[in-house]
């Protein structure tokens, strides 16, 4: 199974290396420092991951329940219904998964990232409902977790926030070739999932949407375009706000139209929410501990070098691998990564290529692996079947997008 090979990699790659780093370097204290990286990653799972989590999950889980009870998400899914069966054949027209999908790609696309959790949880329970082997990942549930790793972001709002604080001259200017990074990785992992599924995506319904979610991106960034960064930031934080506030009330005010129980319909939902929130820490303390050994061992950094050195021997521009450790430690950990783009910006400036760059692969992708053990974790399922590859592969395709796209606006 894929989680079990990936899991007991990092590990043995992490003791190779320290070993490694104690005969031939002599370091004494390699071995002190992966250790204390257990404790720290383990408790970081727990306590800044899981446990706040789950006051978000509480509520948004409940809310979700009057929703369903109003007939909200039965709404949305017959709206959507024509084209999410196209990408997921396996799930009826009708089936509220549908609904809660585009609730979640909606609010990552707003950058809601506490509502988008929720959301994204319940359609992942929704899809287990329809899997006929609870322990392995279905078709749906890869294509839907592959195309949440890609990371679809309309404006990148603390990634441009932490670029002024760094004092870019237009912190703003990276979000246009990001939206780009990010969309191209979309839609390529979603062309290459249906491939391996079988699905055929030459046909009006899935061309038209498409075409269209495209036109109104394209709007969307010909609008934001005209835009100072401060008022990008206000249109950004009022629209993404007033959207949650708007289903929040349109929720409410269904369930009362349909004389629904609301605040027993929202208990009734809301006791799932630390439930889930427990379910899903040993899947996350097992994945984030194993990528703490392995980062704390100092294999990333070999990595990140030997892909320098092989990019020095193709004669190409290898300005953009000093931008690498972001894209590399992306699919690790967010914060991790996050760590890497500001040190990139501080030792290069944030109007520099690099600095920029880092921004973009950033934005350009999402935590594959905390996603994978979130997500599956949630439902008990053990064997991920091919959902790590294609989820890294979207990264990939991100990293790629965003390199092209540097060298285009910026170089």
């Amino acid at each position: 199974m894929a989680l079990n090979y990936i899991w007991v990699a990092f590990f043995i790659v992490a003791f190779l290396v320290a070993l490694a780093k104690l005969i031939f370097l002599g370091d004494t204290e390699i071995f002190k420092l992966i250790v204390e990286g257990l404790f720290d990653s383990s408790k970081v799972a727990v306590m800044d991951i899981a446990l706040p989590l789950a006051g978000v999950m509480t509520f948004f889980l409940g809310l979700l329940n009057i929703g369903e009870k109003a007939g909200a998400i039965n709404f949305m899914a017959r709206i959507i219904g024509p084209f999410f069966h196209k990408l997921f054949p396996e799930v009826p027209r009708d089936h509220p998964a549908n609904g809660q999908m585009i609730m979640n790609f909606s609010a990552n696309m707003l950058g809601l990232d506490n509502a988008a959790t929720p959301f994204g949880l319940r359609a992942m329970a929704s899809l287990q409902e329809l899997n006929p082997t609870k322990e392995t990942a279905s078709n749906a549930q890869i294509m839907f977790l592959v195309l949440h790793t890609s990371g679809l972001t309309i404006i990148p709002l603390s990634i441009m926030a932490q670029r002024a604080i760094l004092g870019a001259k237009d912190p703003s200017d990276i979000f246009i070739p990001c939206l780009i990074a990010t969309y191209v990785a979309t839609v390529v992992s979603m062309i290459a999932v249906a491939i391996k599924q079988r699905i055929n995506l030459l046909n009006s319904t899935v061309l038209g949407w498409l075409g269209g979610i495209t036109s109104l991106i394209g709007l969307a960034l010909w609008f934001l375009s005209t835009k100072t960064k401060e008022e990008i930031e206000v249109i950004s934080k009022v629209t993404g706000n007033l959207i949650l506030m708007l289903i929040v009330v349109s929720f409410l005010l269904g369930a009362m139209r349909k004389r629904v129980d609301i605040f027993d319909a929202f208990i009734e939902g809301a006791k799932g929410g630390f439930e889930t929130s427990v379910r899903i820490i040993p899947y996350l303390v097992g994945m984030l501990v194993a990528i703490g050994a392995f980062r704390n061992s100092g294999a990333m950094d070999y990595v990140i070098d030997g892909l320098k050195y092989v990019f020095s021997l193709t004669g190409i521009n290898t300005e953009f691998t000093d931008a690498l450790p972001v894209a590399l430690m992306r699919p690790l950990s967010g914060s991790g990564s996050r760590a890497l783009m500001i040190d990139a910006m501080k030792q290069f400036g944030p109007d520099s290529f690099v600095g920029r760059l880092a921004c973009m692969f950033q934005g350009a992708a999402d935590t594959t692996f905390y996603i994978v053990a979130l997500y599956f974790g949630s439902v008990g399922i053990r064997n991920s079947r091919y959902a790590i590859p294609f989820g890294l592969f979207a990264d990939l395709m991100g990293v790629i997008a965003g390199i092209a796209l540097g060298y285009f606006f910026f170089h």
